[in-house]
């Protein structure tokens, strides 16, 4: 701390020094002609260009000087001259440090080992960097500053900068596709007066003005289902949800949502939409549809194919593949002992339909590597789903798992209003209070069959861009205050 705050002095003075001189970086502007990599890719030797960014490296040679700048597009090397700029201006060079931002006017050239590199005419100082940047100017280490401070993690790590602008891309791109297919973008209420859609334990705020309870929204399902009751065929929304649970290695407390619906549409058209969908992603933000994942070392431990055409499997199959084929025959008592027997955590509260979905989600969805649409799942799980006409105990539905993760729910949608109502006051174990009862009129209005889905945006993030935790995906994720 004692070096840092001597730093800090050491870099006030040089302020100060500057200001002496008649120069405030604080007040001066400076407009670029372009941005680092269109210099680049448009080099011509000679070419005179204007560029701006942050100094990310510094070599004096005495009588010149060489500095890099980086934005947000890349880096640039920037030859100065002390006879070319004047003894002046070349003190005022020398006042600047890393992490200081200039406006650069100059010449392109290539330098004797073949380095584009920028000829250095005149410059602009544009902001003083009070605090020096992080140690390890290359490659900041410390997970915790890393989340907590990611300002830094972005200065340091070119790496962490290209995952946050692929993300931007991979949302743009579900976007023209959507837009492309005919969906509307629509936005709904984030503060709700009943929190529907999903089971999750939501966040709770006041409104002053209206005097009464709201919260934060966990789906955004309800709602935009109310604008297909409306006449709105297609629509999407993506934004937040947010649910009062746990932090983990999928999970953040504030996330990311795509949802989607279609009239006249079923879960079977649903699932050709996210194939389709995650497929292009891939393509136009990647380039490929083979998805590689690498450990620490940058050795490849798994590569994700995204070829269609995906897996299909029931979910019933595939929990008899793992707990017994007999799994479903036996007693709930029996069923609850041998899921405890086969690792599965299972609480005391939990109804038989909970056994099986802890052994589907601890130990089969974690196997999933390759997509894989899991179809048909317990009518007691989607509450707003329509029942499979083979097997009315489960429902037309389905998640998509890539990554060992469920990256998109999907189903044909409920759209009968008294099965609806019995579903949901069944889910709320009798409490009136628990029902959408805004909803339920809108459905009783009349609803068109209809498919729908949602997808995660940070874990289908997590699998394109091959990393492993929510965290690494999220610009800031949620941390506990700093004491």
């Amino acid at each position: 701390m004692e070096e840092t705050n001597s730093l800090i002095e050491q870099r006030k003075s040089k302020l100060a020094a500057l200001r002496a001189r008649g120069v405030d970086p604080f007040k001066n502007k400076f407009t670029p002609s372009e941005q680092v990599a269109e210099a680049k890719a448009n080099f011509q030797e000679g070419r005179p260009v204007a560029l701006a960014g942050r100094i990310s490296a510094h070599r004096d040679m005495g009588k010149s000087q060489f500095i890099d700048i980086k934005d947000q597009s890349g880096r640039i090397q920037v030859y100065a001259q002390r006879a070319a700029m004047g003894d002046e201006n070349w003190e005022v060079f020398k006042l600047l440090d890393l992490g200081d931002f200039i406006g650069v006017n100059g010449t392109l050239f290539t330098t004797r080992t073949g380095e584009q590199s920028l000829k250095l005419d005149s410059f602009v100082v544009l902001s003083k960097a009070l605090r020096p940047p992080p140690e390890k100017w290359h490659g900041l280490a410390d997970t915790e500053i890393r989340y907590r401070q990611r300002y830094l993690d972005l200065m340091a790590n070119d790496d962490v900068k290209s995952i946050m602008l692929k993300r931007s891309q991979i949302i743009r791109e579900i976007r023209q596709f959507l837009h492309s297919r005919g969906y509307i973008e629509v936005e709904t209420p984030m503060m709700q007066a009943i929190p529907g859609g999903a089971a999750a334990q939501p966040f709770k705020t006041f409104h002053n003005a209206l005097g009464c309870n709201f919260y934060l929204r966990i789906a955004l399902e309800l709602y935009l289902k109310r604008l297909l009751v409306g006449g709105m065929d297609r629509v999407f929304e993506i934004g937040r949800n947010f649910r009062n649970e746990g932090l983990s290695r999928k999970h953040n407390p504030e996330f990311t949502m795509l949802e989607a619906y279609q009239a006249y549409g079923d879960y079977e058209q649903m699932m050709e939409l996210v194939q389709s969908m995650i497929c292009h992603v891939a393509e136009k933000v990647l380039g490929t549809l083979k998805i590689e994942h690498k450990d620490a070392e940058g050795n490849v431990v798994r590569t994700i194919d995204l070829t269609p055409n995906w897996r299909r499997a029931r979910y019933k199959d595939l929990v008899r593949e793992k707990a017994g084929a007999d799994w479903f025959d036996i007693t709930p008592a029996h069923r609850r002992d041998r899921a405890m027997g086969l690792g599965a955590e299972i609480g005391k509260e939990y109804e038989d339909f909970e056994v099986t979905g802890a052994v589907f989600e601890k130990l089969i969805e974690p196997t999933l590597i390759q997509p894989t649409f899991v179809t048909h799942l317990p009518k007691e799980l989607v509450p707003l789903a329509k029942l499979s006409p083979d097997d009315p105990s489960t429902v037309e539905v389905f998640e998509c798992c890539i990554n060992g993760q469920e990256i998109a729910p999907a189903y044909t949608e409920q759209n009968d209003a008294i099965e609806q109502r019995e579903r949901l006051e069944h889910q709320a174990g009798g409490e009136q209070q628990k029902l959408d009862e805004d909803f339920l009129v809108a459905l009783e209005h009349g609803m068109p069959p209809a498919g729908g889905m949602g997808m995660g945006i940070d874990r289908l993030c997590i699998m394109l861009l091959g990393q492993e935790s929510i965290r690494d995906v999220i610009l800031f994720p949620q941390l506990k205050p700093k004491a």
